[in-house]
């Protein structure tokens, strides 16, 4: 029933922008750009257990590559695609020596991370620093055109992650990432590829977050390194997966849908507004530490999305004797994210 559900909401989606005006548009936009980083980061830390508050990174990466491989002279739409594939592939090798670290170090390493590339993103003359560029190869489409493509490329993009990282987590590398969060040394000590696990799971990550990149690139079109590479846009992820329910899929589509909401809303009352979130936030790790949709999942069972499984044993109806026995009270054992 859910699969339905969503197969109709994507439907709607997809002709919305023919009864939608164009501010509609951007800000639908937007909220599937917000769906995307909270699924990405909610799949590192709330399932894979590697926190980080240097996912920012790849999402400068994302809209800095789309400026370099459009002004190559690739068409900026495909542009956008190639540049998530070049951050996926420049994710592997910070991989291999930031997967050694673990807990806190890790998070502050990423964090470190970010910041280098910044640095290093200000050096390119292309860039010209803190004053950046624009992706102008966008402005010969037309504004209305370009603004549905980027809403379909925006829609297609969110739809076949979240499919991806369905998938992923219901199959046996989901278990497999689950126990490595939930303890590495003994996942490890089952057969379990914790490394290579990781590693998947850390690119794909990377990957997803320099499609938001590239994609908000193109609705903003302007790229200054300051605002890519700030730290505020791991804050949002955070908030977005905090909020709505850390480990659990549904939770940060609702974060998302939550984030967005409030954005909408209050985003223009300045300094006030980001108070408003950290209070929010703050409110919710003392209140509801399993966000909404957890405490939701937690009370009355609901499970829209599950990416564990129920086992329920057979219940003996009768003894070996032919006697009639007494039936068994069924055992239920649920995988809680």
């Amino acid at each position: 029933m859910a699969a339905i559900a969503v197969a109709l909401i994507i439907a709607l989606l997809a002709i919305a922008p023919q009864f939608l005006s164009a501010g509609a548009v951007d800000r639908m936009t937007a909220l599937f750009i917000y769906v995307i980083l909270a699924a990405m980061w909610n799949a590192l830390a709330g399932f894979g257990g590697l926190v980080s508050v240097g996912q920012q990174v790849f999402f400068g990466l994302g809209a800095y590559f789309s400026i370099r491989l459009a002004d190559a002279g690739l068409n900026p739409f495909v542009a956008l695609f190639v540049s998530a594939i070049v951050v996926g592939a420049v994710s592997w090798p910070i991989s291999l020596f930031m997967l050694r670290l673990r807990n806190g170090e890790f998070a502050i390493g990423m964090w470190v991370i970010a910041a280098l590339t910044h640095l290093l993103v200000n050096l390119d003359r292309l860039v010209q620093g803190e004053t950046g560029t624009s992706l102008i190869s966008l402005n010969v489409y037309d504004a209305s055109t370009r603004r549905v493509a980027i809403y379909w490329l925006a829609l297609a993009s969110m739809t076949a992650l979240l499919a991806v990282l369905f998938g992923l987590l219901r199959g046996s590398t989901g278990a497999a990432i689950r126990a490595i969060r939930d303890n590495e040394d003994a996942a490890a000590s089952v057969g379990v590829r914790v490394t290579g696990t990781k590693r998947l799971l850390f690119v794909l990550a990377a990957f997803g977050i320099g499609v938001a990149g590239a994609l908000w690139l193109a609705t903003s079109i302007t790229f200054q390194p300051k605002t890519y590479f700030s730290v505020q846009w791991t804050a949002y992820m955070i908030f977005m997966v905090l909020v709505g329910g850390i480990g659990t899929f549904e939770g940060a589509i609702l974060g998302a849908l939550l984030f967005f909401l409030i954005e909408t809303w209050f985003g223009g009352a300045g300094v006030w507004y980001l108070i408003g979130l950290g209070a929010t936030a703050l409110a919710f790790s003392l209140l509801l530490p399993r966000g909404l949709w957890g405490t939701l999942e937690e009370r009355f069972g609901l499970r829209l999305l599950p990416v564990g499984y129920s086992v329920r044993l057979p219940v003996n109806s009768t003894q070996t004797t032919g006697e009639t026995a007494s039936p068994a009270p069924t055992t239920t054992s649920r995988e809680k994210a």
